[in-house]
């Protein structure tokens, strides 16, 4: 199977394979409408077009599985999905929300350009969620560090690794953050690393550690392939290309799982909270966590404050305990 799955790769990087004619969705105009309008009208990021779009997908094609008109969708329908994805899905509240959240939006454009009843966005409730009621859960320090020790040595994968793991738990870089970062990103002259936030789709810089910016070196020096690709990180084996997310996701989940570190969610967004829980224990305000992880309000930040509480000290002080 695996022969047969890197064959497929090859033979489609170089053109050679044609790809099995996949039938048109009904509703893939519905998406596609509604796709160019939050593009067009709300100015939305891609990356949140990109799941409510997800989001959408999910419920039409359940929906057209009834075989039934569009038109004909009721409440109970949406409720029906909602409560669906708690029952079944096993979504967390939070989630949930922002599932009802998307569905809302669709259907008050679907109202707009009349392809269903009025009404209905109206109509669509999600869980109620409470200020800061769920705390953010990530590997202790301690834990973060076996981590990084588990990408000792010389192999190619664990020199990618270890500089993905380190951006992702000293900058707290989400993983599109990681995988968009491209090689003009990095001033080696004045030791800066240039990231853009998908969410404001602004770009921020930090200085560019010298422990973070050496395994990022020796990554590009001996691990990297010399292709075309722009971005920083790409695939181990041919053919070559920036990898997907569920890669960066196996980096670090594999890991931790392969640690026995009791983790609920062992993606690398663990390591964002573990950054910004050590942020906190070292002193670092709400301010210049938040400014740190590229959160566009305190109120993103101050949930930390639930985990620890210590006093302030400045940003130049902070010393990350033996990581770097």
């Amino acid at each position: 199977m695996r022969f047969i799955s890197n064959a497929k790769q090859w033979l489609g990087f170089l053109g050679r394979l044609r790809p099995a004619e996949v039938p048109r969705r009904p509703y893939a105009h519905l998406i596609e409408e509604y796709a160019d309008y939050m593009v067009r009208e709300r100015g939305l990021s891609p990356h949140t077009i990109r799941i409510h779009c997800w989001h959408l997908e999910q419920f039409l094609a359940r929906f057209w599985e009834q075989h039934r008109c569009f038109r004909e969708i009721s409440i109970a329908d949406i409720d029906a999905a909602i409560a669906r994805k708690g029952d079944q899905d096993c979504y967390a509240r939070t989630s949930i929300k922002a599932y009802a959240s998307a569905l809302r939006s669709f259907f008050r454009y679907a109202e707009q350009r009349g392809w269903c009843a009025h009404g209905l966005a109206a109509a669509i409730m999600s869980p109620r969620l409470f200020a800061d009621e769920g705390l953010p859960k990530g590997p202790s320090w301690t834990d973060v560090q076996r981590l990084l020790t588990s990408t000792e040595g010389d192999q190619p994968k664990n020199v990618r690794d270890r500089a993905i793991i380190m951006l992702f738990a000293v900058y707290g870089m989400r993983v599109g953050e990681v995988r968009a970062l491209r090689l003009g990103d990095l001033d080696w002259e004045r030791e800066l690393i240039y990231m853009t936030r998908p969410k404001s789709r602004r770009q921020q810089f930090y200085p560019l550690s010298h422990t973070v910016g050496e395994s990022i070196l020796r990554y590009l020096k001996k691990v990297r392939p010399h292709v075309p690709y722009r971005e920083v990180f790409l695939t181990l084996k041919a053919p070559f290309r920036p990898p997907s997310s569920g890669s960066f996701y196996d980096v670090v989940g594999d890991r931790l799982r392969a640690l026995n570190v009791s983790l609920k969610h062992r993606g690398p967004h663990s390591l964002r909270h573990a950054c910004a829980t050590r942020l906190l224990a070292g002193g670092l305000s709400m301010k210049e966590i938040g400014d740190h992880l590229g959160h566009r309000k305190i109120d993103t930040t101050r949930i930390y404050a639930k985990v620890d509480l210590t006093g302030l000290r400045q940003v130049a002080n902070f010393d990350l305990g033996g990581l770097l």
